[in-house]
């Protein structure tokens, strides 16, 4: 099963996931975990990317496909994998598909998770975490026992920067803007599944298992 899952930040990708792998057992890749690990290994593709990370720019595409194209020959991957923060824009998804053509792999469905913007900062404005256990809480879905102090240890509380309201809605308009296309790119593929990611976690999952069952 060669999945990718799309939607904004907050839409619960990474909760979807991280099921999804236990479901199939197959690995959920993330970016992020990619070039963190390619740059450890030192691959080629890991060694070019270090040397526009060190000096301060962004890697470029041609970088990014190279080291989703090392990882995605990693034996774990033989039975299929989870895509999570890639591609983000069109350009990225036709670079994936070259990609996977050589090496006879395709996509069985991009599963789209559907969120309300205001549902999103809701969730996101609400999260803290612990400056010393590093525990999560949410003030209306997890609250901590005490305002501000951590259940488990007493600590204190922080609000990450990017969950403020501000800064999320510029990270919405972002997605919007680069990722949400990508819809449509899939959509004309034939191979776009898109769910309500507004109901509970396990309600999500069997929409998206009965999505995946139908094709």
């Amino acid at each position: 099963m060669n999945l990718i899952l799309l939607g904004p930040p907050g839409a619960g990708k990474g909760t979807q996931s991280v099921l999804l792998e236990k479901r199939f057992n197959i690995p959920q890749i993330s970016t992020g975990d990619m070039l963190r690990a390619a740059v450890k290994a030192s691959t080629p593709m890991g060694l070019a990317a270090k040397a526009y990370m060190d000096a301060g720019d962004l890697v470029p595409d041609s970088v990014v496909v190279g080291i989703v194209h090392e990882r995605l020959q990693e034996p774990d991957c033989a039975d299929g994998f989870i895509l999570d923060g890639f591609p983000r824009t069109v350009p990225q998804a036709d670079a994936l598909n070259e990609s996977l053509t050589q090496l006879t792999k395709g996509l069985d469905a991009v599963v789209s998770l559907q969120v309300n913007v205001s549902v999103l900062v809701e969730r996101l404005t609400g999260r803290r975490t612990c400056k010393n256990c590093g525990k999560g809480f949410h003030l209306k879905f997890d609250p901590p026992a005490q305002d501000g102090s951590c259940s488990a240890c007493s600590g204190e509380l922080t609000q990450r920067d990017d969950d403020h309201e501000e800064t999320i809605r510029r990270r919405m308009d972002t997605y919007h803007q680069q990722t949400a296309p990508l819809e449509d790119y899939y959509r004309r593929a034939g191979i776009l599944l898109t769910v309500d990611g507004m109901s509970g976690i396990e309600d999500v999952q069997q929409e998206i298992l009965a999505g995946l069952q139908a094709r």
